[in-house]
């Protein structure tokens, strides 16, 4: 019998309307989202009825994402779910060390709060843009990257598909360069150059709000960090290290599925909105199972498929 994993989605997968059904229906999943609103009011409103626009700027997109994924989590642990091994896509990561008992709710919601913050200042003193390169093989985009200037690889999302971060004169360049390697260069919808050096300011207030009594706990499931592919340690500097690095170092997404599957994962559930890491999942790896799990349809369809298979 094969094992299972949850992947929490990250920034970029926000929408209207976040798990609605699942609060209606669910109590797991609201006790999630009171536990948030106690920490930051309005926070289920802004998830419910927040505009696109709203929803996009990161002081609001992270604490938002961050209770939708764990409320789905939550809502599938109450139905019996317990997965194997978890792992968080950029900001997910804070909700699958929640989830695996790291932080508390409300710890959790207060660090991705911050994080927020932090990330939204490091943006708004370092002006960046992203990039989306797809068709052409993560080697290329780091030689690209490289030419265009102050420009990184830094999220490895699958084998054809690699993002980068930059200044934006950077990344325009970039896009011309990408056409002539006969790849695409899409722009990503975000307020700053994250997981690149152009986050120095968030890491080092991270590391400092973390060491100021908000590291994170042994989990008790375990969580790959993005910045390794690898599970979090038992000694606590280097989580701490782990956790503040991650916001200016690369998210190694296509390390992280390939050693999840070597260690046996089967089934891979998105925990969270959207349906962005079970695409990666699909274009990654062969002969696993991939399936959302964010509205109350999704979550009986991860059941059924799960009895199905007898895990």
């Amino acid at each position: 019998m094969g094992k299972v994993a949850f992947l929490f989605a990250g920034q970029g997968a926000q929408h209207p309307g976040m798990c609605a059904d699942l609060i209606e229906s669910e109590p797991a999943a609201k006790a999630v989202f009171d536990a948030a609103d106690a920490v930051r009011p309005g926070t289920t409103e802004q998830c419910l009825s927040g505009t696109k626009e709203e929803l996009s700027q990161t002081i609001n997109t992270q604490p938002c994402v961050f209770a939708a994924d764990l409320a789905c989590a939550r809502a599938l642990a109450a139905h019996g779910v317990t997965p194997d091994v978890v792992a968080g896509f950029s900001l997910g990561e804070v909700a699958a060390l929640t989830f695996a008992g790291a932080y508390t709710d409300e710890q959790g919601f207060e660090l991705v709060c911050h994080r927020a913050e932090l990330m939204a200042d490091a943006a708004e003193k370092n002006p960046g843009a992203m990039r989306a390169v797809v068709k052409l093989d993560a080697a290329t985009v780091e030689r690209l990257a490289a030419e265009a200037g102050d420009a990184w690889p830094v999220n490895y999302n699958s084998p054809l598909q690699t993002v980068v971060a930059g200044t934006p004169e950077a990344c325009e360049k970039l896009d011309l360069l990408v056409k002539e390697a006969k790849g695409r260069a899409m722009k990503v919808a975000v307020s700053g150059a994250f997981h690149s050096p152009l986050m120095a300011d968030a890491e080092k207030g991270l590391a400092a709000y973390l060491a100021d009594g908000h590291a994170p706990a042994e989990p008790s499931v375990p969580v790959l960090a993005n910045r390794t592919g690898e599970a979090y340690p038992a000694d606590e500097a280097a989580r701490v290290e782990l956790l503040s690095s991650q916001v200016a170092n690369p998210v190694q997404w296509v390390r992280t599925l390939e050693n999840m599957s070597a260690d046996g994962v089967d089934t891979f559930i998105e925990v969270g909105p959207g349906k962005t890491l079970t695409g990666l999942v699909t274009r990654t790896l062969e002969g696993v199972t991939a399936l959302p799990c964010e509205t109350a349809e999704q979550l009986e369809a991860v059941l059924a498929a799960l009895a199905e298979k007898g895990e």
